[in-house]
Formats: C-alpha cells, sequence, structure tokens
C-alpha cells in the first residue's frame, strides 16, 4: 500500500505514498492524486542541484496569522512515532513521518518533491535574485476537514524563525504545480508537544516587501 522511491536531491530523500488513501482524492482533488502518482515516473531531478530551496530561506512574510494548538493530533502522533520508531530509523524525521503514513488516517504522502519556475510568481527575480527554480520537498501531506494540509515536522518548532516562509511556498509550489487553487490549502508546522498553523491565502508578498527583504534571502 505504500509506494516509495528516493531520490538524490543533495542528499536523499525518501518519497512514500501511501496509494490505498490516495484512491479518495479522486473526487475533489483528481489533480493532487495525479501529481502524486507522476513523481513516481518522472522528476526534474536537475532543478534540486542548484540554489534556492525553501528550507534554506530566511526571511519572514507579512500578514501571516499563525496559530498556537497546544495538544494536536499532529504533536500526539509526533509523540507516537518517536517512541515506536525509537530503533527503526536514525533520523527523527523518518520516525515521525514513517510513523504517521502508516497510522494515521489523514497522512497520504511524504517527502513530496516541488520546485517553482521564475515566471509563476510575480517578481521572482528580485525575491531570489536568480530564475533558477525554487525547490522543496514537503515532510507531510494530509488531508483535512477538505483541504490539503501541508505539514512540516521541525524537532524544535517554538524556536523556528522561518518555518512560515518554508511552509507557505511549498503551499505556492504545489498550487503551482496541480492547478488546484491556494484556498484550497492549510499550512502547518509541529513537533512532539507545540502544532502552529496559518491559512497561505493570506500572505502577500508585496513588491515592497520584495525589496526590502531582498538582501535576508539566504
Amino acid at each position: 500500500m505504500i509506494k516509495h522511491t528516493a531520490f538524490k536531491h543533495g542528499w536523499w530523500y525518501f518519497y512514500r505514498v501511501h496509494t490505498q488513501k490516495t484512491e479518495g482524492l479522486a473526487d475533489k482533488f483528481p489533480e493532487l492524486k495525479q501529481y502524486l502518482s507522476d513523481r513516481f515516473i518522472s522528476c526534474p531531478n536537475e532543478y534540486f542541484e542548484v540554489e534556492p530551496r525553501s528550507s534554506k530561506l530566511r526571511f519572514s512574510l507579512s500578514n501571516l496569522k499563525i496559530t498556537h494548538i497546544p495538544n494536536h493530533e499532529v504533536a500526539t502522533l509526533a509523540r507516537l512515532g518517536l517512541q515506536a520508531n525509537e530503533s527503526r530509523f536514525a533520523s527523527n524525521h523518518s520516525k515521525v513521518q514513517v510513523f504517521m503514513l502508516e497510522n494515521d488516517a489523514n497522512t497520504i504522502a511524504m517527502e513530496i518533491p516541488l520546485w517553482l519556475h521564475h515566471d509563476e510568481l510575480q517578481h521572482y527575480e528580485k525575491i531570489f535574485a536568480c530564475e533558477t527554480p525554487l525547490t522543496g520537498h514537503i515532510d507531510l501531506l494530509r488531508i483535512e476537514d477538505g483541504k490539503i494540509w501541508i505539514w512540516d515536522y521541525k524537532p524544535n518548532a517554538n524556536f523556528e524563525k522561518y518555518a512560515t516562509t518554508q511552509v507557505y511556498f511549498y503551499a505556492y509550489m504545489l498550487s503551482k504545480r496541480t492547478g488546484i487553487p491556494l484556498d484550497q490549502f492549510r499550512c502547518g508546522y509541529f513537533d512532539a508537544i507545540n502544532t502552529y498553523v496559518f491559512d497561505p491565502n493570506t500572505c502577500k508578498v508585496t513588491e515592497p516587501e520584495q525589496k526590502r527583504l531582498l538582501q535576508k534571502i539566504f
């Protein structure tokens, strides 16, 4: 039921999809189902050989209302994953990700590769100081309350300064790759205690902000 492959994108990323769970996407999100399936057939690996990468972005985005939710179910799943997979994986990311994919009904995929072309975001060159594609890998993808939720596991989530920027661009990239409107996405990052969520649609990357942040990207 779990299909997997490995991508050498700087280091190894282990892309996994729970195929049985993705069958439920056929009605509302067929484009997402197709995208997840297609990545086993093709992926522009050359895009991932250069910068920029979402995980290395070092600037904040305005207009985002971030909500801290104690005792969220993803934090509980993280704790369970760290315990259950203690000896199975060396990486805490893998312990949490694989546990959720195997045991959580809402988690459908992990380490999903993404990219964004320079003509898919206004003033791209001003933001990233280049025209090479922005790339990234979503830690976990869940379907919750009829929305596509993009989750990033951060072992010390309460100390993160730029996680919202990283996860926002994951949502933006997946929206562009699938053609699914951004209003169908929600975002969050978490550890075994803390969970932070936000609506990516409230973020507006304005040109003045782009100019101000240009020197703070990497």
